[in-house]
């Protein structure tokens, strides 16, 4: 089992879109990129810590391939724009490859540059190595499917 961890706005509907793809064993949403090993979801909102919303993933890569999950991480939000996802907006919301390798590292920024020639060179997303990462609050996981209806 392979790990990645992708900052692409607020974290729960990335989870949501995830969980269910074939290959991906497992979900978790957290914060990953600041200064400190253990925050809040408080802390975080002020924007003084430097950590991103984030989805850590789980996958079996003989059936889902990093390079796939990349490719649905362009696909589920808008690379373009910086420190946001519309409506939400700051750094917590940037949108961030987080690598564990020097081999994601190396295919997120193949990736990243294929993609950004059919953005015209105008994607705002990060690519850094996974540090600080901290599992969000409980009633943060999940959050979707336990607050459906």
């Amino acid at each position: 089992m392979k790990k990645c961890t992708l900052a692409l706005g607020c974290f729960w509907k990335p989870e949501e879109n995830f969980k269910n793809k074939p290959g991906i064993i497992d979900t978790e949403v957290g914060y990953a990129g600041g200064l400190n090993p253990k925050v809040t979801y408080k802390e975080v909102c002020s924007g003084n810590t430097g950590h991103a919303e984030v989805v850590k993933l789980t996958f079996d890569e003989k059936v889902i391939s990093f390079r796939k999950i990349l490719d649905l991480f362009f696909k589920m939000h808008d690379p373009t724009q910086k420190d946001m996802q519309f409506p939400d907006v700051g750094t917590q919301y940037r949108s961030e490859i987080f690598y564990e390798s020097e081999e994601q590292k190396k295919e997120a920024e193949e990736v990243l540059n294929e993609k950004n020639k059919n953005f015209d060179g105008k994607i705002q997303t990060n690519i850094s190595k996974v540090k600080n990462y901290c599992k969000a609050e409980e009633y943060h996981q999940k959050y979707i499917e336990k607050n459906r209806g």
